[in-house]
């Protein structure tokens, strides 16, 4: 074969393999633009058409395709690849990265409880972005600190089987109620008026505020429906955790075992309450385990609640910050949706282990 010039064109012939490979990587989704352009390139050329007639077609430079094809016949489908290029040097071995790893997770720095960038860039020498680029690799993050509390009740392993049993698979012809109070729910307002949000600018606030009262909100949530009932109290004591408890009684629907989920709390355990639940049978009492609230469902309802009416809310009575509470229950109840438990017993045990595991390592690599 000769080009337009009269010179010896080599012939471009592929075999069954390379053709396969070369029309997979155009078919392939996530391939690379450049790589699935040159494979077209190398098919066409295979068929005989002229370099110059080829580049028309796929809209590139006759210097291109000649280009790919040279390195097609020089050294097959791995000439199509991009070649390795040398870059920049590294100015950072690898002890010296594992020295900065190690000093941020065995040490702090003299005059602060974590280190920052710019503090472990001042104490290794090196700039602040080659030690945001170490961390971010390794995934570090000195400012961060999150709390934990594991549970020291004896009987942690059978509350949590008990419970979680009753989430996942609840017995036939019952009520299964998460019950809970959220106490000191304060009525605050701003001193000064809240700033509306505007494009590119928050909605802003004063830090200080003005205290209107509390009030303390009972809760119980069908683990079923989702469906919240609840009452605000001036205070919490037993007398209005049996007042509630009456109030439970008299929506529940009749002929149901009702199956209630609560925390240790001393006014859930006085003796007028036991008294009050011997007299009715249908009732069974399952206390969570000590320093676990999470188990509890209605704290995630309470969550919600903060999140959604509390925590932003501009309250100047306690009446007024009542009736936003009770508005929102009931909007909630227009459409509740229960939530979804999806860890069995077992894998919350697993974790807990771990985690424990984990925290006797810790403590015993430090003494």
């Amino acid at each position: 074969m000769v080009n337009s010039a009269g010179r010896p064109i080599t012939p471009l012939v592929l075999s069954s393999v390379e053709r396969a490979y070369l029309e997979r990587q155009i078919r392939r989704r996530r391939v690379a633009r450049s790589l699935s352009e040159r494979c077209r390139i190398i098919l066409r050329c295979a068929e005989g058409i002229p370099s110059k007639a080829v580049a028309a077609e796929l809209g590139v430079h006759e210097h291109t395709v000649g280009k790919w094809r040279r390195r097609f016949l020089r050294d097959r489908v791995e000439g199509l690849l991009d070649e390795a290029r040398a870059g920049r040097p590294r100015t950072i071995d690898d002890d010296q990265v594992a020295a900065v790893i190690e000093r941020t997770l065995r040490s702090t720095p003299a005059d602060a409880t974590h280190w920052s960038i710019r503090s472990m860039a001042g104490a290794t020498g090196f700039s602040h972005t080659t030690i945001r680029r170490i961390w971010t690799a390794f995934g570090l993050q000195p400012h961060r600190s999150e709390t934990f509390k594991l549970s020291n009740d004896p009987l942690f392993v059978d509350k949590v089987r008990d419970i979680v049993g009753l989430y996942l698979s609840p017995p036939n012809r019952a009520l299964v109620l998460s019950v809970d109070e959220k106490s000191q729910i304060q009525a605050l307002d701003r001193e000064q008026p809240l700033l509306p949000m505007m494009p590119g600018v928050p909605q802003r606030r004063t830090h200080s505020y003005i205290r209107h009262g509390t009030t303390s909100l009972f809760a119980a949530l069908d683990v079923a429906s989702g469906f919240v009932i609840g009452k605000c109290y001036k205070r919490h004591r037993a007398a209005e955790f049996l007042d509630f408890l009456k109030q439970i009684d008299a929506q529940a629907p009749h002929g149901l075992d009702v199956h209630i989920v609560m925390d240790n709390y001393a006014t859930h355990k006085t003796a007028a309450i036991k008294a009050w639940l011997m007299r009715r049978p249908h009732y069974h009492v399952h206390f969570t385990p000590t320093s676990a609230s999470w188990i509890n469902q209605v704290e995630r309802w309470f969550a919600e609640l903060t999140r959604k009416k509390l925590r932003r809310g501009v309250h100047t009575s306690i009446s007024q910050l009542e009736a936003d509470i009770r508005a929102f229950i009931e909007r909630h109840n227009e459409n509740p949706r229960p939530y979804r438990w999806t860890k069995s017993a077992d894998d919350i045990l697993s974790s807990v282990k771990r985690f424990c595991q984990k925290a006797e390592q810790t403590l015993c690599s430090e003494l």
